[in-house]
């Protein structure tokens, strides 16, 4: 069982951290948040639950402003341009043990959440207060980043702050600035439940792009494969390579272009599109990223068909050869 607002407002009480609270409706965006704390003093956050493809989890805190570029990130982290992607909506429960919408760096005082690495905009240190959902999105607490540092530090957390816009290049002589962060141990109960097959229909995705607390979304499952043994008949499958690519399995390949999709809305929202298009905001951005995914899905759906081609040819050769 994971701490509750009520738990973690009475230790921050007994570290003496000095907070404000603002209790209000649920609120799932920045913009209903700020609808409500529109004069608070403090700057609203947006936090960014991920996890890469080892199973590793972070939690990225950042300005409401700030663009953070999934695909850029990836690469500092090491982990290759598709290296990141949204956590699945279960790992909320299971890893950070708050629901959808309350993604927050309090999350790490939960024992559970202890190997989830949590990177900080370095912006935050400029403002006099920041604000984020005591693990419960009914209630925003406004603390300066001195006293965050402190919690964090209670916890057995040393603060990391970093220019999250940043996009050095990296290279045989510039390794990953951030590659250090990534951190060195699998969470085994979502991975577990990530191999399961679906016992029921996949949730809608849930993930509002210009969500605060962008929790992830509900990701659906891939359908156990059979496995079919090739001619040498030493147990080996005939589509052993092809299926470790998301183009050998339907859904990994609609994963991968929601994927790209949720991670090129995030980059294309921000305060100054906003302010720009207004009205037009909905019609500006779907034709942007038209015209960006366009060639790149065209590329996935490439992939995917030669990948149909080529399992195909596999099993008709089976077939054949097990008539013989």
């Amino acid at each position: 069982m994971g701490y509750t607002k009520e738990q973690l407002l009475d230790r921050l009480k007994d570290i003496e951290i000095d907070f404000e609270k603002y209790e209000h409706p649920v609120v799932l965006t920045v913009e209903k948040a700020l609808f409500y704390l529109a004069n608070v003093d403090g700057a609203f956050c947006k936090n960014l639950f991920l996890k890469d493809k080892k199973h590793r989890y972070y939690i990225i805190s950042a300005l409401s402003e700030t663009k953070v570029d999934m695909k850029v990130l990836s690469v500092r982290l090491g982990l290759g341009k598709g290296g990141l992607r949204m956590a699945p909506e279960e790992a909320l429960g299971e890893v950070l043990q708050v629901p959808l919408g309350c993604v927050t760096p309090f999350a790490v005082v939960n024992e559970s959440a202890r190997h989830v690495i949590l990177l900080l905009d370095q912006g935050l240190k400029n403002q006099k207060r920041v604000m984020f959902h005591p693990l419960s999105n009914d209630m925003s607490i406004a603390l300066s980043t001195v006293s965050l540092d402190k919690f964090l530090k209670s916890v057995g957390r040393e603060p990391t702050y970093v220019d999250l816009e940043a996009n050095p290049p990296v290279g045989k002589d510039q390794p990953p600035d951030l590659a250090e962060f990534a951190p060195s141990n699998a969470i085994s109960v979502p991975k577990a439940a990530a191999k399961s097959p679906p016992t029921g229909p996949a949730p809608q995705n849930s993930q509002s792009a210009k969500s605060d607390l962008a929790t992830g979304k509900a990701v659906k499952q891939p359908v156990a494969e059979k496995n079919v043994k090739n001619k040498s008949g030493k147990g080996k499958t005939a589509n052993a390579v092809a299926s470790s690519s998301p183009s050998a399995n339907p859904q990994l390949f609609v994963d991968e272009i929601l994927d790209k999709t949720s991670a090129l809305i995030l980059s294309e929202i921000n305060n100054e599109t906003i302010s720009k298009h207004g009205e037009q905001l909905g019609a500006v951005v779907s034709d942007n990223i038209r015209k960006r995914l366009s060639s790149e899905l065209s590329h996935l759906a490439m992939l995917y068909k030669n990948t149909a081609y080529t399992e195909g040819f596999h099993a008709s050769t089976h077939l054949y050869g097990s008539h013989r």
